[in-house]
């Protein structure tokens, strides 16, 4: 049986979602509820949970472990109320919960799968790999008071004895908003998890992992400058951390590092050659490649564009940029084909809509730029209506005849 284990408060908007997608998955739901003043606790109830009430002490891990110490399952499942579980690997782990091999593993030697996680709301670094489904030991649990993991667990159990595996999914298994900018910000949690992690570290002050995450939020709120010795300290014993953690130090570094582009580019390459899943890799694909269009390495930024969509096909991010290579170098014919890939993938990408405007112009396709010009000016009225007035203005003075200008509306 599969215990699906949660921790929650004033979840009432998200939850049902989260509670829809293990329908039939698990066999018990327990929720540890933090003090919520809204209507999760019925809702949690009205689906069959058992609900505990917990009192919060600032510790993630603590919350985490009192959902265990309640679950009675052979394996558990932990979601928050801003993901849910996709069907395709719900069928996985029911299938591994009957005792069938996953993959080349026999299912008696599976000790924990890592779950790919899609950050929506997050389109350019958009995959994260966390470990939210493990077998119900004792000896497996939570640990640090935010990002908290069972990953320094499930280490010391294969240590302890080898025969023990973990599995990495190769496709995205959860869907998560939580880090949607807006969500962030609506929520406060930059304050919560700063004051968290501040508080740690100062116990722990050679907590890499936790170096790394506190960096990564400095960065987010513009404060590279305080992201920067977190990093360089975390870094000094990077030989004693795992491959994604080194991955993200080296990425964050070059975040906080970009006023020098060099010195960036570096960091992304050094992150780069970290042995980790290719779909983690996006973030640096993308960025090191817009440092190296930047300083007219065209067909540098063209392969480390395509590495990414080689990663993943579907990010029209990805193919935006390369998009803008290709125009860069003067390749207008292979500019529009990712333009019109990115827009394919994401309809309301504006800037895609633009960039084609002027390559079709370019070429002469006059009609055809202006639909896109008049598509990408619709976009930026509701999100930036004074680039869309700028992008109108812009557009009326290209000698464009007044007849095509019309027909499209933009006179």
């Amino acid at each position: 049986m599969i215990s699906l284990c949660m921790i929650v408060k004033d979840e009432a908007a998200s939850l049902p979602c989260t509670l829809a997608s293990v329908q039939g998955v698990v066999g018990e739901i327990i929720v540890v509820d933090t003090g919520s003043t809204d209507d999760t606790v019925a809702i949690a109830e009205a689906h069959g949970a058992q609900v505990h009430r917990f009192d919060w002490t600032n510790d993630f891990a603590a919350a985490r472990n009192a959902s265990l110490r309640h679950a009675t399952g052979d394996w558990v499942l932990v979601l928050d109320a801003d993901e849910v579980l996709l069907p395709q690997t719900a069928q996985v782990l029911m299938a591994l919960d009957r005792g069938q091999p996953l993959g080349e593993v026999a299912a008696a030697d599976v000790l924990a799968v890592n779950l790919l996680r899609l950050e929506l709301g997050a389109p350019q670094a958009p995959y994260t790999l966390i470990t939210r489904f493990f077998r119900r030991l004792s000896e497996v649990s939570f640990s640090r008071p935010y990002h908290e993991t069972v990953d320094d667990a499930v280490a010391a159990l294969q240590a302890q004895s080898p025969h023990w595996q973990v599995v990495t999914l190769a496709e995205p298994a959860l869907h998560h908003t939580g880090y949607d900018p807006a969500v962030v910000m609506q929520r406060g949690k930059f304050d919560r998890a700063r004051t968290i992690m501040e508080g740690y570290l100062a116990d722990h002050p050679d907590d890499g992992y936790l170096l790394n995450k506190l960096a990564a939020l400095y960065i987010e709120s513009d404060q590279n400058a305080a992201a920067l010795p977190l990093l360089n300290r975390a870094l000094e014993q990077a030989g004693a951390l795992d491959e994604i953690t080194r991955y993200e130090l080296h990425y964050h570094r070059a975040l906080a590092l970009a006023s020098q582009p060099e010195q960036a580019a570096r960091e992304y390459q050094a992150a780069l050659a970290e042995a980790v899943p290719p779909v983690l890799k996006l973030g640096a694909w993308i960025n090191c490649g817009s440092l190296k269009k930047a300083e007219g390495d065209f067909e540098a930024a063209i392969d480390l564009f395509q590495q990414a969509i080689a990663a993943d096909p579907t990010l029209a991010v990805a193919h935006y940029n390369l998009g803008t290579a290709h125009r860069a170098r003067g390749y207008l014919d292979e500019a529009i084909a990712a333009y019109r890939q990115a827009i394919a993938l994401d309809p309301n990408h504006a800037a895609a809509h633009q960039n084609l405007g002027v390559a079709l112009f370019k070429l002469g396709q006059l009609p055809e730029a202006l639909q896109a010009f008049q598509r990408a000016i619709a976009l930026y009225d509701t999100t930036d209506p004074a680039t869309a007035a700028s992008l109108r203005q812009g557009v009326a003075k290209l000698g464009i005849p007044t007849g095509l200008l019309a027909q499209t509306g933009l006179v």
